[in-house]
């Protein structure tokens, strides 16, 4: 059984449909990369599923359970987490308090400690940083402060929102070592990525989605050879 299902999911901003009977699946402790360039709609695709849209048709499934109409707090509370594009932190206030808001929903406080500690041993730069400002950190940096948010949350699934964007090669190749860790822990992955290589690079799977359509979709290995990808996004 697929961790998440999507089936024909249509989405919409007010009268303008971004979403056109969008179908995907991902399996646990999978890591399935959406790719597109700006504009396909990969963002919207990303609030539909953590019940940010309000226009919104077809169904989303997460562990056999439609959640098509769930409130977005009921969807991270069944264990699906979000890495929103821009990264969203709260600048004003520390790495740590940042991590916390992403525990705001449990009430396990020892645990929350435990894996507190465990954000910062996947990513040792945010607990030597841990009682800075986030918007005194790099991009690389924040980007990690958000990707330790969400585990905070104790997820299954994360929804990761263009991790590489607008990052220094350093911290995209420390950022993708990290998802490779959470993988071993049995978190599986949705990632929206602009830089298609290194969306494929890193996946099982992935889809293509152009123009709010899925319009390819196979092993990562596969869409690394078809020659529409190679044409039009690798530059091959």
């Amino acid at each position: 059984m697929s961790l998440l299902k999507i089936e024909k999911l249509n989405a919409s901003y007010g009268a303008t449909q971004v979403l056109w009977d969008v179908s995907l699946d991902i399996g646990e402790n999978e890591i399935v990369a959406l790719v597109g360039a700006n504009g396909a709609g990969k963002t919207t695709l990303m609030r539909t599923i953590s019940g940010l849209m309000e226009k919104r048709q077809g169904d989303i499934r997460y562990n056999g359970k439609s959640i098509i109409s769930s409130a977005p707090d009921e969807i991270v509370s069944l264990g699906i987490a979000q890495v929103p594009e821009g990264r969203k932190l709260f600048f004003g206030m520390t790495v740590e308090d940042n991590l916390l808001m992403g525990a705001y929903l449990r009430r396990d406080r020892a645990q929350i400690a435990r894996d507190m500690e465990a954000v910062y041993e996947y990513m040792p730069r945010l607990g030597q940083r841990k009682k800075q400002l986030t918007g005194k950190m790099s991009g690389g940096e924040q980007q990690m402060c958000a990707i330790g948010r969400a585990l905070m949350s104790a997820p299954k699934l994360m929804l990761i929102d263009e991790l590489s964007w607008g990052l220094a090669p350093v911290f995209i190749d420390e950022l993708l070592e990290t998802i490779k860790s959470l993988r071993t822990k049995g978190i599986a992955m949705l990632l929206v990525e602009q830089d298609v290589q290194t969306g494929l690079e890193i996946s099982d799977r992935a889809y293509v989605l152009e123009h709010g359509r899925i319009v390819l979709q196979g092993t990562s290995e596969e869409l690394q050879d078809n020659p529409k990808i190679r044409e039009s996004y690798l530059g091959i």
